[in-house]
């Protein structure tokens, strides 16, 4: 009871602390991206560095909803302490973009359960949920391609990436992409697919930035790795 007690305390002193990290203009940008805060990421993963790895407060950050306090939960967890269903229940309450990217990318993926979440929510009716599906698809694709059948997702991606909902379609790309690069056996078709698909191929890219359109992407990232 006392431990509850404690970090109940502290989490209340860290979301104070959040709240006076809130910056007006900050918000005014990572709305735009259709995140709800204010804090500036550096001071929040100073703050995650101060506080170090604490599951327990990590738990009830979440729980607030904020999305600050989530953000910084994530940086504060232990990835590997949570089970199958308490992560899918995580990603189905996580609202904003920057949460669900960071607990995908910084949790799940470190969880060892994420194959069993890739199948799961890949075959999924939300296409938020099914966009987590994708990128731990596309990490599969990039790290451990053993075993995954990269014609049968070149298949679904030709099929349904022109239609797909937003998130889902650049999450599609982005493993059309990957396979593009990785994959010399794969890349005519996945540039193919790119071409006749015209995903994102008018996306507003600044300069100096590779652009997301898959075409572009592969060859710009295939001819970096041949010029090491």
């Amino acid at each position: 009871m006392a431990e509850t007690t404690l970090t109940e305390t502290v989490a209340a002193e860290v979301m104070a602390e959040l709240a006076g990290l809130e910056d007006p203009k900050t918000r005014e940008v990572n709305e735009k991206h259709g995140d709800d805060h204010g804090v500036n990421l550096g001071k929040l993963r100073a703050l995650a560095k101060r506080l170090k790895t604490q599951q327990e407060l990590a738990c009830r950050l979440w729980e607030t909803d904020d999305t600050a306090a989530r953000l910084l939960a994530i940086l504060i967890c232990r990835p590997k302490a949570f089970e199958r269903d308490e992560l899918d229940v995580m990603l189905r309450e996580a609202r904003t973009p920057k949460v669900h990217d960071w607990l995908v990318n910084y949790v799940v993926k470190n969880n060892p359960h994420a194959e069993e979440l890739r199948l799961a929510w890949s075959a999924d009716p939300d296409p938020v949920v099914a966009s987590a599906g994708w990128a731990l698809t596309t990490e599969r694709v990039t790290k451990k391609p053993e075993g995954i059948d990269l014609a049968g997702l070149l298949d679904g991606i030709e099929a349904e990436m022109k239609d797909a909902p937003d998130r889902l379609q650049w999450a599609m790309n982005h493993c059309l992409a990957q396979i593009g690069i990785e994959h010399a056996g794969h890349r005519v078709r996945a540039i193919d697919i790119g071409e006749r698909l015209e995903v994102l191929k008018d996306y507003p890219t600044p300069a100096g930035c590779t652009s997301p359109f898959a075409p572009i992407w592969i060859t710009e990232m295939v001819r970096r790795q041949h010029d090491k």
